[in-house]
């Protein structure tokens, strides 16, 4: 029983490693062409852009030095939100700067490799969203040989906590992390329920259609919350510093700065919003316009 598992396991890890060998054998033969030159040069120049940008933030702005120091167990609930706001951003402009660097170089060696990064932080007001634009490849990944084996969209609500925590462990094997994944799921429990009722509303007049626009505003300010709860408690507090963290919160000071920060959440999904529109009326224009000159 264990020979013929173990001579499973070869052959699935021979076979893994002869397709993805082929494939970059097959890149290498056939560059890319999506990319021109000028865009490439364009993509260099934007990396070049964001490494300054990283470098000013580390320069001025010390989010991760209150975090490792835990000076912000003396700070407001207002000051502890914008710390941990300011190290989500840290951390996915450090990945941005990591993945696109070398895919930059793989695209000058005419190899095309997935994007990690296709969509910045600010501008995700679920978490669905948030998590499919967050290291993509990995979520490809995830999707191929966890997600669908366990089920797919049919056992959703399962199968998120079983893929959350091997993320969480995958990365490394603390409680901090663990509390994050679970806490992640915990939020997404919510999220996956109220979109599948509201897929089903179909708003036909207009106060019904604005009904449903700002339900969905305040949906997306209490996702981005709760991503904010979860990163508090898995990069920035601990959960050692729970306690700490919800007495804070839990005071008559700290209502005026959660009103604040809810309002800000809120008023940035109306903007996500009026982008995504936007976008498609950019693409529909473009889309007529390549038709019109068939």
């Amino acid at each position: 029983m264990l020979l013929d598992i173990c001579s499973t396991l070869h052959c699935w890890s021979y076979c893994w490693v002869q397709c993805i060998c082929c494939s970059a054998i097959l890149q290498l033969e056939v560059p890319q062409k999506n990319y021109s030159f000028t865009q490439i040069s364009w993509y260099g120049l934007r990396w070049i852009l964001s490494f300054l940008l990283m470098e000013g933030m580390t320069h001025f702005f010390h989010y991760n030095s209150f975090v490792v120091s835990r000076l912000w167990q003396k700070l407001s609930p207002f000051e502890v939100f914008i710390i941990s706001y300011g190290v989500l951003n840290f951390m996915w402009l450090k990945f941005f700067l990591i993945w696109r660097y070398f895919r930059f170089w793989s695209l000058v060696g005419g190899v095309e490799t997935p994007e990690n990064m296709p969509r910045c932080i600010n501008n995700c007001h679920d978490l669905e969203s948030f998590w499919k634009s967050w290291h993509a490849s990995f979520n490809r990944w995830l999707v191929r040989y966890l997600y669908i084996p366990l089920g797919g969209s049919r056992r959703k609500l399962l199968s998120i906590w079983v893929i959350f925590t091997f993320v969480a462990v995958w990365h490394d094997l603390e409680w901090k992390l663990v509390s994050w994944a679970w806490l992640t799921c915990l939020f997404f429990v919510p999220e996956i329920l109220v979109k599948s009722l509201s897929n089903k509303f179909q708003a036909s007049s207009s106060l019904g259609m604005l009904v449903h626009r700002e339900f969905k505003a305040i949906a997306g300010a209490v996702t981005i919350s709760c991503l904010m709860v979860a990163n508090l408690v898995g990069y920035v507090v601990g959960p050692s510093g729970i306690k700490v963290l919800i007495s804070k919160m839990a005071g008559k000071e700290a209502l005026p700065a959660l009103a604040f920060i809810f309002t800000t959440f809120y008023m940035g999904v109306k903007l996500m919003f009026h982008c995504e529109a936007s976008r498609e009326v950019m693409e529909l224009e473009f889309m007529n316009s390549v038709l019109t000159h068939m």
